[in-house]
């Protein structure tokens, strides 16, 4: 029988990471990329988790969530997830202080795995060896010969699927697609993401030229706001062309409506973002009970363990910037094999050690 392991120290940092180029989707232009690392201490162990966010979302975990983390009981993450989920309900639930609590659970899920000795995904339940990938960049703001570039790499390296960004200009969209079809030939599945950048009679008629190129995930065609919307895309798209939404959902209710209306046919979850692993699993039984697939967005390294426990998973996005973001910060990012990112089954926990002496170069 484990005895309680009381949680002794809990730090949050910021990192403001460079792009390698500017890049943009449909609706965002950006330059550079932060990561908030949470870590927390117990009975000799610490463990990490992060989200993409900002440093006001370091200053929630170091402020008003510290109390909620700091001496409760390290073998109980579900409990702390609702002790934090239950103190933020006067500043909102939802946006930074889900980002918070994503990075904090998550932390305390890799902490507990190591004071047991154990790899993440053994602990959650192992029901796959890997986590399928697509490649995921291509953005609006990429020449076409970067954009051929990218694709034609990760084509070579494996990747059976790859997505771009689309939503800027509707006529040059179609060019752009044009280029990447040319760039990974006939057997590569293309995905779009307009990141909501649509209207909902103009995605339906985007959705039909891109049929013609073989794009089989249409992924924010309109707005996830709006449901009505991505249900009349979803009745009336192409057959073979699967409508994608989910990335903002910062709580399960969230996710709830979307499968209630019938919005998508692959919900996609952030586990930096709809509340850490605990979260994930819930999202993923609520997928399983309406029999529509789970799909992980970004931060790969972070996914891979909960992604080969869950049973409905369909894939995770090999999300350019967090890729390079994670192989600078991390030791132990999964490697990428025959397009799957694969557990380590012989390192405790999620495996992700902190690089301290890089990371502090970064500091915001």
């Amino acid at each position: 029988m484990w005895n309680s392991v009381s949680i002794e120290r809990v730090s949050a940092h910021s990192y403001k990471i460079p792009t390698d180029a500017p890049e943009s989707d449909g609706t965002y232009e950006w330059n550079h990329t932060t990561i908030v690392i949470v870590t927390v201490d117990a009975g000799g162990q610490q463990g990490l988790g992060y989200t993409y966010a900002n440093e006001q979302t370091a200053s929630l975990v170091r402020g008003q969530l510290q109390h909620r983390i700091l001496g409760a009981d390290a073998f109980s993450p579900s409990s702390i997830y609702m002790s934090m989920w239950r103190d933020v309900r006067n500043v909102g639930r939802p946006g930074i202080a889900s980002l918070a609590i994503s990075a904090v659970d998550s932390a305390v899920w890799d902490l507990k795995a190591r004071l047991l000795g154990l790899p993440l995904v053994t602990l959650l339940g192992q029901v796959r060896d890997g986590a399928t990938i697509y490649g995921s960049g291509g953005f609006t703001s990429y020449s076409d010969q970067k954009l051929e570039n990218q694709f034609s790499r990760w084509a070579s390296q494996g990747i059976r699927s790859v997505k771009m960004k689309i939503g800027r200009d509707p006529d040059r969209d179609i060019h752009r697609v044009q280029v990447a079809r040319q760039a990974i030939g006939p057997e590569i599945a293309l995905y779009v993401d307009a990141n909501g950048a649509y209207s909902a009679k103009q995605a339906l008629a985007q959705a039909e030229k891109f049929n013609d190129m073989g794009v089989c995930w249409f992924e924010e065609p309109v707005s996830s706001d709006d449901l009505p919307g991505l249900r009349l895309i979803r009745d009336r798209a192409p057959a073979g062309m699967d409508i994608a939404a989910g990335e903002y959902g910062f709580d399960i209710f969230y996710f709830q409506r979307m499968l209630e209306a019938g919005a998508v046919d692959v919900l996609q979850a952030d586990i930096t973002r709809c509340g850490g692993v605990t979260a994930f699993l819930q999202v993923a039984a609520l997928c399983q009970s309406c029999n529509v697939p789970l799909s992980g967005h970004t931060a790969p390294a972070q996914h891979t363990h909960p992604a080969c426990a869950v049973t409905p998973f369909k894939n995770l996005e090999y999300f350019h910037d967090h890729v390079r973001i994670e192989q600078l910060l991390f030791d132990g990012v999964p490697v990428l094999k025959n397009g799957e990112l694969h557990p380590d089954l012989s390192m405790p926990g999620n495996g992700l050690v902190l690089k301290q002496a890089d990371a502090k170069k970064f500091a915001a």
